[in-house]
């Protein structure tokens, strides 16, 4: 845990790597520090991350995990979990799923985590309601991204707008918007 010259060396390789492949959607190192910070809250937690990218988030919070913790991280993109692979297989705590998040939150139905990161579609705008009943009492709940990206598809902002208003409105959750880093909602389960 936190072991910030093994950190940056894990970081610039997978910024390397991303370069190589032109992937430009990885974890901003606001938001990084943040999930590190969050997943040394949860000791022993079971922590889940919807949209593994390059690695980037994952190593944030394998770097901030108890070595009790455990990673369940999962990307469509071959390429990317390669990459990921690649740099982060090597920590026992880390489960890297090459597959579909949304097929993956229909499999985990019934099980509890103590940190969900979702940074994919599936997980944020689709099956959040099976998401949020991931959450164990206390868990937390990120979505980032909140904020105009130059990656957004055209038409995105009003359907970021319904997703804001309804996390804030959300009865299970106790959430903060934070209109800082690439834009955040932070939320804990009632």
């Amino acid at each position: 845990m936190a072991d910030t010259a093994a950190l940056d060396e894990v970081l610039t390789s997978l910024t390397a790597s991303c370069g190589r492949l032109g992937f430009v959607m990885s974890c901003d190192p606001r938001t990084g520090a943040l999930l590190r910070t969050l997943a040394a809250s949860k000791p022993g937690g079971r922590v889940l991350e919807l949209g593994t990218g390059a690695g980037m988030s994952a190593a944030w919070l394998l770097d901030g995990m108890t070595a009790d913790s455990t990673l369940l991280t999962v990307e469509h993109d071959e390429a990317l979990v390669a990459v990921a692979r690649r740099h982060l297989a090597h920590d026992a705590r880390l489960r890297s799923v090459h597959g579909d998040a949304g097929e993956l939150i229909g499999k985990l139905v019934g099980e509890r985590f103590d940190l969900v990161f979702a940074d994919t579609w599936a997980g944020k705008f689709d099956r959040l309601d099976e998401t949020l009943d991931l959450l164990a009492p206390g868990a937390l709940y990120v979505v980032d991204d909140l904020l105009p990206q130059p990656t957004w598809p055209a038409g995105h902002g009003p359907r970021v707008a319904a997703l804001v208003d309804r996390l804030l409105g959300e009865e299970r959750l106790t959430a903060t918007r934070l209109n800082w880093s690439s834009g955040l909602i932070v939320a804990t389960r009632r």
